[in-house]
């Protein structure tokens, strides 16, 4: 923040300036979008508020991460950035026990065989009703993954890793742990872009970027977090957990395939009677993930779930499934909400999806293996 003295000198500096941006801003309900800025020192007050607000998001901008990120061209970008249309190899970041979505996710993911192949699963940090604090919320998920894949029949050993226990405090200091120290090793070693499926607070996978920077180069992101970027706010449990994780993930230039909350993944709503129809008796995993959807609400009458992570899984499973943009990586203010620079790297934005066909391929899938 600067001192009053830096806005009057700078008033004093431009009394009869004009200035073209070069970019648009969007910021809250203010846009900025390429139109000459022109200063009267009789009524420049909201004027020279706007000069200054574009002088501090430069300088917020090229502060936000002392951190030298690799850049990646933007066909380099472009061609990460294309959906997949061939088996993949995928770690997946889970704050698992948070709710019942992910353990929808990780099932889901692991009777994909045909389309990828899962390296390893991470435990992410979370906190809520259902933890006591970061450390407890990553505790819970790690040893829910490993009661999913009990129930599944499947090994995990070497499989599932203990992610981070408090979040980003630093914007430059990671949080090691077992799996930021994994995701670094498996991304330097894969000669094939590793897909990260990130279904909550994205703290595992900023900490692996800040430890080793080049994995940049050989990761994707595909990431369930914030809003849409035409919402009025990116306000959403898992970016708002991890502001600076969430922030180094649109920031860092890392290849980013963003599945927003509202207005996409919040059409992936289900009930009990259709739970009881497809998977009751399915095996134990169909009846476990049942049994977590009823005691998750107390109220049935009327009820339906929303099963938020599964549209990540889903996405590199048939992309067909989605509508996509290419857009500029917003930038994520202390507001929460979206600010763009049209100058800025490319992600993609997911936006809108067809729920029948992600259910659907998800029920068959649960089916077959209790066969």
């Amino acid at each position: 923040m600067h001192s009053p003295s830096f806005y009057n000198h700078l008033a004093q500096f431009i009394p009869k300036m004009k200035i073209k941006s070069t970019f648009t801003v969007k910021h809250g309900a203010n846009f900025y979008q390429n139109k000459p800025l022109t200063f009267n020192k009789h009524k420049g007050t909201s004027l020279l508020n706007s000069i200054c607000f574009l002088l501090s998001l430069f300088i917020g901008m090229s502060s936000a991460f002392s951190q030298e990120f690799p850049k990646l061209s933007d066909e380099i970008l472009l061609s990460r950035l294309k959906p997949n249309t061939e088996k993949i190899k995928v770690v997946i970041d889970t704050d698992t026990y948070n709710e019942v979505d992910d353990q929808f996710a990780v099932v889901y993911a692991l009777l994909s065989p045909e389309q990828m192949d899962v390296e390893a699963i991470y435990a992410a940090p979370y906190h809520n009703s259902r933890s006591n604090g970061p450390a407890d919320g990553m505790e819970k998920s790690y040893k829910e993954i490993l009661k999913l894949m009990d129930k599944m029949g499947m090994q995990h050993k070497d499989l599932v890793y203990r992610g981070s226990k408090e979040f980003l405090k630093n914007k430059n200091q990671p949080v090691e742990s077992d799996a930021a120290r994994d995701l670094v090793k498996r991304a330097m070693a894969s000669e094939e872009p590793l897909y990260v499926l990130t279904l909550g607070a994205p703290t595992n996978v900023a900490s692996a970027i800040l430890m080793e920077p080049k994995i940049i180069e050989k990761i994707v992101v595909v990431w369930l977090g914030g809003k849409s970027l035409e919402w009025e706010t990116a306000r959403e449990f898992n970016l708002l957990q991890d502001m600076e994780s969430s922030k180094l993930l649109f920031d860092s230039g890392v290849p980013l395939i963003q599945v927003p909350t509202e207005p996409v993944t919040s059409h992936l709503l289900t009930t009990i009677p259709e739970l009881e129809t497809y998977l009751q008796g399915k095996g134990p995993i169909g009846d476990y993930l049942i049994e977590i959807f009823k005691d998750y609400h107390d109220n049935h009458y009327a009820y339906s779930k929303i099963i938020w992570d599964i549209a990540v899984i889903a996405y590199v499973i048939d992309s067909s499934w989605f509508k996509t943009e290419i857009r500029h990586s917003p930038i994520l203010t202390d507001q929460m909400t979206y600010s763009v620079d049209q100058s800025r790297h490319f992600i993609r934005l997911v936006t809108y999806l067809r729920r029948d066909k992600i259910f659907g391929d998800m029920f068959r899938k649960i089916q077959d293996h209790h066969k």
